[in-house]
């Protein structure tokens, strides 16, 4: 079965850096899209940022496709979301999420889910 497992999270002012991890638990790595989502306080669920099965597309929401960056390592199983000059719009928890298919901005595109990772932008 397949699992995923976020961290990186946590507070930091606006201006700062965070670089979030998700780990796919499976043994083919590359062949799932995955993406990042994330739900703000008192928010729907919204997309962030997603990227194909082997790294070479990417996508991004509009708020954040200056400041954000989507990665993959096969070698590890994991996705990265580096996240630079943060604004409190960015506050909430962040989801990842896994597809056998192709990459999608739609949530329900998605077969796996984490927990979520908090984060908290002050200002």
């Amino acid at each position: 079965q397949v699992h995923l497992q976020e961290s990186g999270g946590g507070l930091v002012q606006a201006g700062g850096s965070l670089i979030l991890s998700c780990v796919l638990s499976r043994r083919t790595f590359s062949n799932y899209a995955m993406a990042w989502f994330r739900q703000g306080p008192g928010k729907e669920r919204e997309f962030v940022a997603g990227i194909n099965y082997s790294g070479g597309r990417t996508t991004y929401t509009d708020s954040v496709k200056d400041r954000f960056t989507i990665s993959r390592d096969s070698a590890v199983k994991t996705m990265y979301l580096r996240m630079d000059n943060l604004i409190p719009a960015d506050t909430g928890v962040y989801i990842c999420a896994a597809t056998p298919r192709d990459v999608s901005t739609a949530a329900n595109e998605y077969d796996y889910w984490g927990r979520g990772t908090s984060v908290t932008v002050s200002s």
